[in-house]
């Protein structure tokens, strides 16, 4: 695995895309934004911003909303896995939303110790038409939860992929 530049501290991370996703969106403008790591009621993820951004480049779409979201965008087919639970674009899917990923993603970052604290700021100040959370104010919002809406039912509805 070739080495990382991003460090493995806490922060917030931002993506844009030299290509857009989808033809309503600008390409090379910030989309969307996380943190890392996730504070909850009951306890903080032990997650960094290395662990976080490889794993939207190199994971799946059951981990990774921005995963879900790009393929959702790009026409990329879900699937059950597994047992049934998980959504994935299987195999070929991901493959090919990671060489997509490889080709126009570009992520940046800043060092943060407590990033929770400024999320929503950021959500509620910034047009970032990929994030779903604290956004229901984005014009791009409803057309997005819609569309992942869509792929989900349609996943349901397909057998389970080995």
């Amino acid at each position: 695995m070739r080495p990382s530049p991003v460090p493995a501290l806490t922060g917030l991370y931002g993506w844009h895309f030299e290509q857009s996703p989808h033809p309503d969106l600008d390409a090379g403008r910030l989309l969307y934004v996380g943190i890392a790591p996730r504070y909850m009621a009951i306890r903080t993820s032990t997650q960094n911003l290395r662990k976080r951004v490889r794993y939207h480049y190199r994971g799946n779409s059951a981990g990774s909303t921005l995963r879900l979201t790009l393929g959702s965008l790009l026409g990329l087919e879900l699937r059950r896995v597994g047992s049934g639970k998980r959504m994935t674009f299987g195999k070929a899917g991901e493959a090919t939303l990671s060489q997509w990923m490889a080709d126009n993603a570009r992520v940046c970052w800043v060092e943060q110790n407590e990033p929770w604290t400024f999320e929503s700021q950021l959500i509620s100040q910034l047009d970032l038409p990929l994030n779903l959370d604290q956004n229901r104010h984005n014009a791009f919002h409803a057309r997005l939860k819609k569309l992942r809406a869509q792929a989900r039912q349609q996943a349901r509805e397909l057998p389970i992929s080995s």
